[in-house]
């Protein structure tokens, strides 16, 4: 099974180690119990070390299989986010102190390799199949999870960095896909992709927060809030096509959105942030820990590799 696994699991594995980052930080504003984020990251750091020694493996029997998983936008994103899941390993280490340097600048030289060989496989397409997705968000906006774990690791100004240069393919990305949706809807089985835009927004609003920018916490947090109304809204239309990879697409938004009404509490937002937070954790522990569940399944019996055209090694 190693050699074809999927790079598409890791958006998964982000979801899940923000959910039990979420769960612990929420035992710190609120009386929530600090042993449900401890068990939850444990699950997750188990779920994405697993995924993840089988890639390595999977990249180590033959590493021009990298290149031939970047066929499909899921599957550039996937790559994207097994670098964003290292470095929110590094934030859920913190309180432990494991080489927890080590991993988050693991992470950060990984998402830049990712970036780097999601553009030459960009650069490879036809010209007139280059077009602007949401999964495009976690490639080159994925460095905006740096600060989460950078900030309190002392690394303020490479931080800043990785926020201001997430910050312009936000919005280059946001400007160009939202002029696609002008002319035309995705297709029905990727509908889900478009609740990926809740966690940039979300993201931002974490980074600018922990920089001391509160002014540009309060516009991200606000703009993140009316984006996770629109899209719940949206939810029956979003999954009308019923059960796909692309369901991966649920999970980190709503642990970004978890993370994001806990730091407004801790920033005095009052009542609506504490209602947001239980009203995320409500909402996105099952949905995560359902859609990990099923993904693992799919794994075993070889579904996710042929339902996502994960290149064999």
């Amino acid at each position: 099974m190693w050699r074809r696994t999927p790079p598409a699991i890791f958006p998964v594995c982000l979801g899940l180690l923000g959910l039990g980052i979420g769960w612990r930080s929420a035992s710190e504003v609120l009386p929530v119990a600090h042993e449900i984020g401890d068990i939850l990251l444990g699950i997750a750091l188990a779920y994405f070390l697993y995924f993840l020694a089988f890639y390595l493996r999977k990249l180590a029997a033959r590493p021009a299989v990298l290149l031939e998983d970047m066929t499909s936008p899921p599957a550039r994103a996937g790559v994207a986010a097994a670098a964003m899941s290292m470095m929110l390993l590094a934030a859920a280490l913190l309180p432990l102190g494991v080489s927890v340097p080590q991993v988050w600048w693991t992470g950060v030289i990984l998402q830049i390799g990712a970036s780097a060989v999601v553009c030459h496989a960009i650069w490879r397409d036809p010209p007139e199949s280059r077009q602007f997705t949401p999964f495009q968000y976690l490639t080159f906006v994925g460095p905006v999870i740096g600060p989460i774990a950078g900030i309190p690791l002392g690394y303020v100004n490479e931080s800043i960095l990785l926020t201001l240069a997430a910050l312009v393919a936000y919005l280059i990305i946001t400007a160009g896909y939202g002029r696609r949706l002008l002319h035309s809807r995705p297709p029905v089985h990727m509908r889900p992709s478009l609740f990926i835009f809740l966690a940039p927004n979300c993201l931002f609003a974490i980074s600018f927060g922990l920089l001391g920018f509160d002014s540009a916490f309060f516009v991200f947090y606000w703009v993140a809030n009316a984006s996770a109304l629109a899209l719940l809204l949206l939810v029956p239309w979003l999954i009308k096509g019923g059960w796909s990879p692309v369901w991966a697409s649920f999970t980190f938004p709503a642990a970004a959105f978890v993370h994001v009404q806990i730091l407004a509490v801790a920033k005095g937002a009052g009542a609506w942030a504490v209602a947001g937070v239980y009203s995320g954790l409500t909402i996105a522990t099952p949905v995560v820990l359902i859609i990990a569940y099923r993904f693992a399944m799919s794994w075993i019996t070889g579904e996710l590799a042929e339902q996502t055209g994960a290149a064999k090694a």
